[in-house]
């Protein structure tokens, strides 16, 4: 299993750009642009929480459990 940002699917239905989204929520533009990609590889707590209550959404709008591909993960 590995933790997935779903980020993108809310801003995009939202019409929110990164750096709207970042702007907003008063984060660095590159920490809302790896989690709009999927790229984060450690979640600040912090930082989830800004998202989540300027965004109006739960922990789990942003981010998913995925199963892995079987390749040996």
């Amino acid at each position: 299993m590995r933790v997935k940002s779903t980020l993108k699917q809310v801003l995009d239905e939202r019409n929110l750009s990164i750096s709207k989204c970042a702007e907003m929520c008063s984060l660095p533009k590159e920490t809302v642009r790896r989690m709009y990609n999927d790229t984060t590889m450690q979640y600040q707590r912090d930082t989830l929480g800004t998202l989540c209550k300027i965004l109006n959404v739960s922990i789990s709008d942003i981010l998913a459990l995925e199963d892995k591909k079987d390749d040996g993960q």
